[in-house]
Parts: C-alpha cells; sequence; structure tokens
C-alpha cells in the first residue's frame, strides 16, 4: 500500500509552514528555474546579436511568434496537470497523482507528433504570413535555418519543462530548479563555441539548445525513473484518463491562451513594423528592436511568472484542503512579492541608462543606431508594466484553485481584449507610426490592471468570509 502523503515533509509544510515564509521557500527557485528557462531565448539572442548581425537578430524575431505557439501547447498540459496535482496532493488521492503524470507524459508525445511534422512542411509558407518577403534576405534566412533544427528539439523542451512543472507541484522545488539550471548552463557553454568557436552562426544557438534540451530532459526523467519523487512515473500509468485530462485542460487552457494570446501579438507586432515603416532596412531594424524589447521583457518578467509557480502548489494545497486563511494571507503575500519584481522590470527597462545598457546586450556595439533605437522603444513600451503585478497575481490564483474561466477572462484581458485592438488600430490616427505602434502596451498595461482589481478584491472577500466560517 501506498504511504499517505503526510509522511512526506514536502508535503506535510504546505499546510503547516507559516505562509511568508513556505512562499520565499518555494518562490525563489521557480523564480530561478523561470528565469534560466527564459534566458535561453535571451542568451541565443545576444550571442547572435554580436556574432551574427542585425539581420540575424530580426530572423530571430521572426521566428518567435512559431516558438510561442509552441510553447502555448506546451503550457497548456504542463500548468494544467501541475495545477491539478496540487489538488490531488491536498486531497490525499495518489492514484490519480500517478495518473496525472503519465497523462502529461502521453500528451507532450501527442502534441510533438502531431504539431511538428505540420510546421515543418509548412515552414516557408509560415515564414512569408510573418512578413519575411518585407525583410532583408539575411533576415529571412536566418529565421529559416534557426527553425528547421530547433523543432525537432520541442519534444524534450515540452518533457522537461512538463516534468519540472510536476516537480515543483509536489514540493519538489528545488529540484525543479536544477533541471534549468542543467539545461542553461550548458546551452550558455555550448554558444558561444558553436557559434564563434566553430564559426556555425545561428545553427550553432539551434544545435546548443537542442543538446541543452536533451540533458535537461534526462535529468528530469532520471529524477522520476529512480523513485526520489513523492509522485511516481510508471510505465502503466502512460495513457489519457477523461475526467482528469478534462479538468487539466481546462485549468491549462488560461496559461494556454495567454502563451497563444502573445504569440498572435508578436505577429501583430512583427506585421504592424512590416506595414508601417517605410522601406526593408527599417523594417528590418524595427524588428530587431522587437527583438530587444522581447528579450528584454523575457528576461524581466519571467522571474515575474518563477513567483507564480511557486504560489501555485501553495494555493492549490491549501484550497484543497480547506485552509482558507492561508489561501488568503499567501495571496497578499503574492501581491507585494510580484509588485515588487514588477517596478524592478520597470526600473531596468525604462530609467537610463539602463534601457540602453539592456539594449546593447542584444545589439552589436557597430550598430549604435539600432542601439538607440531598441533603447527608447523600450522606454515608450514599458513604462506602466509596473502596474500589471496585480493581474499576474489574479490570474495564477484562480488557475489554482480551480477557477478557470476567471483565470482564461484575466489572461485574455491584457493581451487579446486591450492590446491587440490598440496595436491595430491606433497607427491610423497618429503620424508617428513606431511610436503608436509603441504606445498601445501602456495603454493596455493601465487598463488592464484596472479591470483585474475587481474580481480579486471581490474574490478576496469571500475567502477572508470562508475562512472565519471554517475557523
Amino acid at each position: 500500500m501506498a504511504a499517505p502523503f503526510a509522511v512526506s515533509k514536502r508535503i506535510e509544510e504546505l499546510s503547516t509552514e507559516k505562509p511568508a515564509k513556505l512562499l520565499l521557500k518555494y518562490s525563489w527557485p521557480a523564480l530561478v528555474a523561470m528565469t534560466l528557462n527564459s534566458l535561453y531565448t535571451v542568451v541565443d539572442r545576444a550571442f547572435i546579436g554580436h556574432g551574427c548581425g542585425v539581420d540575424a537578430t530580426a530572423g530571430l524575431t521572426l521566428a518567435m511568434p512559431l516558438m510561442m505557439l509552441f510553447g502555448a501547447f506546451g503550457v497548456l498540459v504542463g500548468a494544467g496537470h501541475a495545477a491539478v496535482l496540487s489538488i490531488k496532493l491536498g486531497a490525499g488521492d495518489r492514484v490519480s497523482c500517478e495518473k496525472l503524470l503519465g497523462q502529461l507524459v502521453s500528451f507532450k508525445l501527442l502534441l510533438f507528433l502531431l504539431l511538428m511534422p505540420l510546421v515543418y512542411l509548412n515552414l516557408d509558407t509560415i515564414l512569408l504570413w510573418c512578413g519575411a518577403e518585407s525583410l532583408s534576405l539575411g533576415a529571412a534566412e536566418a529565421a529559416r535555418k534557426y527553425l528547421k533544427l530547433v523543432l525537432f528539439s520541442n519534444l524534450f523542451s515540452h518533457l522537461a519543462f512538463g516534468l519540472s512543472a510536476m516537480l515543483r507541484a509536489e514540493g519538489g522545488a528545488i529540484r525543479s530548479m536544477n533541471c534549468m539550471i542543467v539545461g542553461f548552463g550548458l546551452n550558455l557553454a555550448l554558444d558561444p563555441i558553436l557559434i564563434f568557436g566553430c564559426g556555425m552562426g545561428i545553427e550553432g544557438a539551434a544545435w546548443a539548445t537542442n543538446i541543452a534540451m536533451f540533458l535537461s530532459f534526462l535529468w528530469a526523467l532520471g529524477y522520476y525513473r529512480r523513485g526520489e519523487s513523492v509522485i511516481r512515473l510508471r510505465i502503466r500509468r502512460l495513457g489519457f484518463y477523461p475526467k482528469l485530462a478534462f479538468r487539466a485542460l481546462g485549468i491549462g487552457l488560461s496559461p494556454f491562451l495567454q502563451h497563444l494570446m502573445s504569440s498572435v501579438i508578436a505577429f501583430s507586432l512583427q506585421y504592424a513594423f512590416v506595414k508601417w515603416m517605410p522601406d526593408e532596412g527599417a523594417r528590418t531594424a524595427r524588428l530587431a528592436s522587437l527583438g530587444v524589447f522581447q528579450s528584454a521583457l523575457i528576461l524581466v518578467f519571467m522571474p515575474m511568472l518563477g513567483a507564480q509557480q511557486g504560489i501555485q502548489p501553495i494555493l492549490g494545497y491549501n484550497w484543497g484542503a480547506r485552509n482558507f486563511g492561508r489561501v488568503l494571507q499567501t495571496l497578499k503575500t503574492a501581491l507585494a512579492v510580484t509588485a515588487v519584481i514588477a517596478f524592478f522590470a520597470f526600473v531596468i527597462q525604462v530609467v537610463p541608462p539602463f534601457n540602453t545598457w539592456m539594449a546593447s546586450i542584444f545589439i552589436t556595439a557597430k550598430r549604435a543606431d539600432v542601439v538607440a533605437i531598441a533603447a527608447n522603444d523600450l522606454q515608450i513600451s514599458n513604462s506602466m508594466i509596473w502596474c500589471i503585478f496585480a493581474n499576474v497575481v489574479a490570474t495564477t490564483y484562480f488557475q489554482s484553485i480551480g477557477k478557470p474561466a476567471v483565470a482564461i477572462f484575466l489572461s485574455m484581458l491584457r493581451q487579446g481584449l486591450c492590446l491587440l485592438p490598440v496595436i491595430w488600430i491606433l497607427p491610423y490616427f497618429m503620424e508617428d507610426k513606431a511610436l503608436a505602434i509603441w504606445l498601445s502596451m501602456p495603454i493596455s498595461d493601465l487598463v488592464c490592471n484596472a479591470v483585474t482589481l475587481i474580481p480579486l478584491f471581490s474574490h478576496a472577500n469571500f475567502i477572508r468570509k470562508l475562512s472565519q466560517h471554517v475557523r
């Protein structure tokens, strides 16, 4: 007979440790893990920007909507299964937990087999949709070379990230972080060797990512197969379980739509610059600047999401265990922590000279004109990023307690309902088209934060009453 979850200190502390201390313990490894995860792309762009030039930077930006689309499907499975795992742990249902782990692996394999051949066979058409014909030949070719290689590593990257999320959900935050450290460390070491030392250029960056992702997956798989985890990965549990799948995908739908919308936003921004910039040189420079914006946003936003990953198992477990007072305490602490990270994101992207330093990470000093453009664009686009913390926490909160409808609305609010329409409409009403495109972001941040406060405060009052009733 399986031992009860209560014998595990990692599980027991979710209901006994002080929420603030527990949040710090869970958030910092998740924060490190998510930051390292984000640095795969950031490091690639930094080395490519200095080793391959502005055309290659623009080409990598051109490839991003497609890569983000693949990532969205990974999050659909990983985030949803991790959230349900936390709830099932709180309820003490070991069998369902093992089924969730087996089902996660099965879904990852299925998605890869369905999506990768479809995209690979239509890659040139997809790049044309993204605006490749309007950029320099070097930018379009760089995007094609990079994607043809990294598409094959998506299976291992998705399995690594999915297993890492399950480790974090069962209380193994440090082990989840170590999984990311293995991959990032190898990618960081291989990038300069393959790009500069072997003269492979952007293809070297792709191979560095492929090798790093494969070894990161092997590390996570080995941890589960050695039996060190609370939940065992058993071959007989591989498969699909309709009730568990429906609930996991329902919860995962919120972050999936958020990532999917990020892909749509990235495509829309590319299309806007291709449409409104006057010539090929201006379009390529603006796409390189967009690449700087995306890399900087990943660099500062992933720590924010990493904190949410640490929050999720605490919220999910205590909601499942009906410890509503601890849920409320965790929510308050999460808001404070995320607000600090959001303010930090504002400072390093908006305040001089940090914004110029940020741009220079990804653009070679030989192109000082593009560095100046990117630094100015960072200031405009992120001028209101400090206020988005409420939406980020609220989305995680409702996802963690099994309220996918509210989480979906909030995840779509900032990008789908606020940002997307402004990107497409505002340039028609302003003479400076580039300024109009970038202004869409602070406008959406401000509106989104104001709307998010309504359901967040309403549910906080609701769980406050619940905690008093249970007590």
